[in-house]
């Protein structure tokens, strides 16, 4: 075994695999960017190497500095997690020529699978069936409208690079597809430097169910049973589990030996992942890609067979021999936590991690920590909670549990949405396909904030100081509205909602008067009988509870004030942190309402920001490349009429 091994990520992954070398006795040294320079698992490791500026290019994608800091370091393997260089070719061979071993498999068998169109000419060489579409290299935009009016619509656009749904665009119909394609080639262009595309026929009514494989060095290859990964939206994994509610025993088997022979057919090593395909209606299954790295949703594989994957892909590496007997025990969910805000369209969201409680009867993998920061240069996955239990539905209950005790404060997260998504009835009872969530995405997203949650709020205005104060000795700066004789009320104006609190009493808006005590306990406000995590940050308060967070600003109460009515005019922002990548009109130009504008980038995601109104565009204050905050103006649309 190693002595030494680096670790070429960050993030959640980093942690898992420098908790995994220590548990091994083997010295763990990180790479981290200035963004990442006091990050969790820079602190957990026992050497760290800043490589570069936070800029993924420049640090974690550049192989010459990966390699640097593994040879200045004695690392004797580098360890590259998912995504990054994970499946990079070039990364594999740098690291043979510099005598390092790559934990993975070889380089031959990275090129042949990352690139999709090699990897399903080559599986269906092998005997694996693959989905009907058009699959050469090279395509042009036309030669793409060609096959999708020969396939006959929906169609699926893929990029032949990369993989995590980056770049892939769902099309219906003929008149949408030059813009998917457009878009489809920039975001694979910017995710993995490569714009070839291919082309498949949309499967409708399909289920997303991969097999986990594991190779070493002397020609044995096996299965470790399969994963459901059907809940998903923008073909982004959110939920994942292990093993299918879907799969026969039989269908396992045949799915497990297809997976092992498409390993086989490029001479695998190592831990990767098969996935497929399935027509929930049919039970065909049809090859779609294999990741030839660890995957994001392992944990739900080493729950039910009791394998430590990281740990088996270093004695594989190391040349060990894969003597492993397999067998399912159970059932375990996953559910990946995102900084992103559901009710904005699952935009990307960041801030300072200012309170932070993780559940610790179920597993979290996680790199978050008290006093985090968490920008746009990368991914906006913060952590995975894992649950096991005994049956499908005890660890589906399990894992809901978990989420409403997991606290994060100071960063919007998709929990609320996780836990609304668990107790749907199709996902209890194990009907899922690839397009539930975006079916049901109405019913399981809500940004309304309730009024208990304002009443609390402004209880603990009344309990609290004004900023700067902490001990007030005039009786006529108390913030209770106190007065001779009696309390007045006080009035707040909280995320554009009008508070009045006087003593126990609170109206909310035009609602009645609520009556409630509240007190401060701790880092935490009790209101009645609820308990709310509570943390402030200038003139935010942060309230938690059941695994929500709700960010409510504060500011002077103005009578009669009111926000900018729906559909006016007005400033246009971006509705996310990140960078600028299209400017697409100018200054005095004409626009419609819902116009495509500019497109933002952050956390690889693109957004595009159009017209709220019809009218002319002015003031545009930003140009491609530019680095723009949350609600940052990027110009504005006077309506005709004014």
């Amino acid at each position: 075994m190693f002595d030494s091994v680096l670790v070429a990520n960050r993030g959640e992954i980093a942690v898992r695999v420098i908790r995994a070398l220590k548990a091994n006795g083997i010295r763990s040294v990180a790479v981290y960017s200035d963004a990442d320079a006091d990050a969790l698992h820079v602190r957990l490791a026992d050497e760290a190497v800043r490589i570069g500026p936070a800029a993924a290019r420049e640090s974690y994608l550049s192989i010459p500095r990966i390699i640097d800091a593994a040879l200045s370091s004695g690392a004797q393997a580098i360890h590259p997690g998912y995504g990054f260089l994970a499946e990079n070719t070039e990364f594999a061979r740098a690291c043979e020529q510099a005598g390092i071993v790559f934990v993975g498999p070889p380089a031959g068998a990275i090129d042949a699978m990352g690139d999709k169109i090699r990897a399903k000419l080559t599986v269906e060489a092998a005997g694996v069936p693959v989905v009907p579409g058009r699959t050469k290299p090279g395509m042009s935009d036309d030669d793409l409208v060609d096959a999708a009016l020969e396939i006959g619509f929906p169609v699926l656009l893929k990029p032949s690079a990369g993989g995590g749904g980056k770049g892939m665009r769902l099309v219906h119909a003929s008149e949408e597809l030059r813009d998917a394609i457009e878009s489809a080639r920039r975001e694979a262009r910017g995710s993995f430097g490569d714009d070839t595309l291919l082309i498949e026929r949309f499967i409708t009514n399909p289920r997303h169910i991969e097999i986990q494989v594991l190779a070493d060095r002397h020609g044995n290859v096996i299965h470790l049973g399969e994963r459901e990964c059907s809940l998903q939206r923008r073909h982004q994994k959110i939920i994942e589990e292990a093993p299918s509610p879907f799969l026969s025993v039989v269908q396992r088997e045949a799915m497990g030996r297809a997976a092992v022979e498409a390993a086989r057919s490029v001479g695998y090593v190592g831990a990767g992942t098969v996935e497929f395909i399935v027509d929930g209606s049919s039970g065909d299954y049809f090859f779609m890609e294999m990741n030839t790295r660890l995957q994001v949703e392992h944990p739900v594989t080493e729950m039910v067979t009791g394998v430590d994957l990281v740990e088996w892909q270093l004695r594989v590496a190391a040349g060990e021999v894969l003597d492993l007997d397999v067998s399912l025990t159970g059932h375990s969910v996953e559910a990946r936590i995102y900084a992103e805000d559901p009710a904005r369209g699952f935009l990307p969201t960041g801030g300072r991690v200012l309170s932070l409680s993780e559940p610790g009867d179920v597993r979290v993998d996680s790199a978050l920590r008290v006093g985090l920061v968490v920008g746009s240069d990368y991914d906006p996955m913060l952590a995975k909670v894992i649950a096991h239990g005994r049956t499908r539905a005890e660890a589906l209950r399990k894992l809901d549990a978990a989420l409403g005790r997991f606290v994060l404060l100071g960063v919007t997260t998709n929990i609320p949405f996780l836990r609304s998504l668990l107790r749907d009835e199709d996902v209890r009872s194990g009907a899922l396909d690839t397009g539930l969530v975006e079916r049901k995405l109405e019913s399981l997203v809500s940004n309304e904030i309730p009024d208990e949650v304002y009443v609390a709020a402004g209880l603990e205005r009344s309990l609290v100081p004004p900023s700067g104060n902490s001990t007030l000795d005039d009786p006529w700066e108390l913030p209770g509205g106190w007065r001779v004789g009696e309390h007045a009320w006080t009035q707040w104006r909280i995320n554009d909602v009008d508070v009045r609190v006087r003593g126990d009493e609170v109206v909310v808006g035009q609602a009645d008067p609520v009556c409630a005590a509240a007190r401060l306990e701790g880092d935490d406000l009790i209101v009645g009988t609820r308990r709310y995590a509570m943390a402030r940050e200038g003139d935010v308060l942060w309230l938690g509870r059941d695994g929500h967070s709700w960010a409510l600003t504060e500011a002077e109460f103005l009578v009669g004030a009111s926000g900018p009515a729906a559909g006016s005019g007005g400033p246009v922002k971006s509705p996310m942190p990140g960078t600028v990548l299209v400017v697409r009109a100018a200054a005095g130009d004409h626009v419609t309402a819902g116009q495509a504008l500019f497109v933002v980038e952050a956390m690889k995601m693109e957004h595009t920001v159009t017209a709220p109104v019809d009218g002319v565009l002015t003031d545009v204050q930003v140009q491609p490349g530019q680095q723009v905050a949350l609600d940052q103006p990027l110009a504005v649309v006077v309506p005709h009429e004014e």
